[in-house]
């Protein structure tokens, strides 16, 4: 049965930021064929909702996240997610002020870390989709797409509202509980990272 609280957005333009995520996701190279098919299914979930890019979209709805990792990549910034009460990389929702999936990734890093100076890098590293776990009220699923940054030294983070701690850790020993997640996920922003 169809969420009451969702109706379909008019079928005017889309938006500049589902624009730049159909760009986006067409233009990445999947690293093995299991981040294909999950290129595909993004690519095919936003054909479908062009307004999935919001919040206000239907219940499975796009993210941009951003693995920040230290100037050395021996290190993660990763946030206990207040909702979820897990260790993850930042990131969150895009807003309609954002030029585009990238520049919400940052923006999201920035507000959860408090870390101005974060180098992006130019296109995704991972892509996701996951059902979430915990209060997220009519939010059900994440598509999400995952950026690497890395942060400028002595950078040190102030926790968000949104967070329970925020922290950095070891990319050799990440939080119990996580580790079969963000493990395969900070290797691969590693991998690019260290590519520049």
């Amino acid at each position: 049965m169809p969420d009451p609280s969702y109706a379909v957005a008019d079928t005017g333009p889309r938006s500049v930021q589902a624009v730049d995520a159909q760009r986006v996701l067409t233009a990445y190279r999947a690293r093995d064929a299991q981040q294909e098919l999950v290129r595909l299914d993004l690519l095919a979930h936003l054909a479908a909702h062009p307004d999935a890019l919001f919040k206000s979209g239907p219940p499975a709805h796009f993210t941009a996240s951003c693995v920040v990792l230290d100037e050395d990549l021996d290190q993660v910034l990763l946030t206990h997610h207040r909702k979820a009460r897990q260790w993850y990389q930042l990131g969150g929702h895009l807003e309609p002020g954002d030029r585009g999936v990238r520049a919400a990734a940052e923006r999201e890093a920035r507000e959860e870390s408090g870390i101005d100076g974060l180098r992006v890098w130019w296109q995704p590293v991972d892509l996701d989709r996951h059902r979430l776990v915990g209060a997220f009220g009519r939010c059900e699923e994440h598509l999400d797409i995952r950026y690497a940054a890395t942060a400028p030294a002595g950078s040190s983070p102030q926790v968000s509202e949104e967070s329970l701690d925020v922290r950095w850790w070891p990319v050799d020993d990440l939080p119990p509980g996580s580790r079969d997640e963000l493990t395969p996920l900070v290797a691969a922003a590693r991998a690019a990272l260290t590519a520049v």
